[in-house]
């Protein structure tokens, strides 16, 4: 026996697959288990109660203690609270879609608003900004740049996205606003925010809505896709079947997880 035969049947025993082979490797027990959700609060001297957040951390997270994660913050809609997107299965679907190979792991930051007043009264996106994403970027291995922080929500939280994420493009790479009512605050700001960025540091902009949305709602959302389309500034947009409702931002999560991960 020569000692090239020598050497594939050592490889065979061993169980090594030479590259090309059609071996597929052993799922880490940490990817099939998946990520988890911790739940805590922030107290500031902005709000008279502490800000509750969720924050759901990807699979292989204690294990890969070396790698370090963007950051997606998603907001929630009028009359609820940091429980909405985990109800709507925003953990499942990462974690199905992170051990598919579909999108990278990156952790998910869900706060909670108690007010639901309009900017700048309601103080929480300015908590948002200069005490939540700091606190983040100090508890866990984020990747601390707007190119590795994504902004979005559903409803009201979608206002909140387009407020933050236009407001201080120096920390969104990319912002997502699905079933979108603009602020009755911001619809002076918006167009002076847009003007402000430099084309280079526009964020990506995604926007969604079902075609059976409350007509307010519907006439908020085309106001800015068609403002955003006037203004040459790049945008997705989406009219899909559906209503205001939890039922069809849950039929979108694999699509919106997909979108704000792409360039990650």
């Amino acid at each position: 026996m020569n000692l090239l035969n020598q050497m594939m049947i050592l490889v065979i025993f061993l169980g090594v697959a030479f590259p090309g082979s059609s071996q597929t490797p052993t799922p880490k027990p940490c990817l099939e288990r998946g990520g988890r959700i911790e739940k805590s609060n922030l107290r500031s001297s902005l709000l008279k109660l502490p800000m509750e957040y969720r924050v759901y951390l990807p699979p292989c997270y204690e294990e890969q203690t070396d790698q370090r994660y963007p950051v997606l913050y998603l907001f929630h809609g009028s009359n609820n609270n940091d429980d909405q997107w985990d109800r709507l299965g925003v953990d499942e679907t990462a974690n199905r879609m992170i051990a598919a190979g579909e999108i990278p792991p990156f952790i998910i930051v869900m706060p909670r608003d108690r007010n639901w007043s309009d900017p700048p009264v309601d103080l929480f996106g300015r908590v948002i900004i200069e005490e939540l994403i700091p606190l983040i970027d100090r508890a866990y291995r984020t990747l601390p740049s707007r190119e590795e922080r994504s902004v979005g929500g559903l409803s009201r939280g979608a206002g909140w996205a387009v407020n933050l994420g236009l407001s201080h493009p120096e920390l969104f790479g990319a912002l997502g606003a699905h079933s979108l009512p603009v602020f009755w605050s911001d619809i002076g700001n918006i167009r002076v925010w847009l003007a402000k960025i430099p084309a280079s540091d526009l964020p990506r902009i995604y926007l969604d809505i079902g075609d059976h949305d409350r007509p307010p709602i519907m006439a908020s959302a085309v106001w800015f896709e068609k403002l955003l389309t006037q203004l040459g500034v790049p945008h997705e947009w989406y009219l899909f079947p559906g209503y205001h409702d939890e039922s069809y931002w849950s039929r979108h999560l694999d699509q919106y997880l997909r979108w704000y991960s792409a360039n990650w």
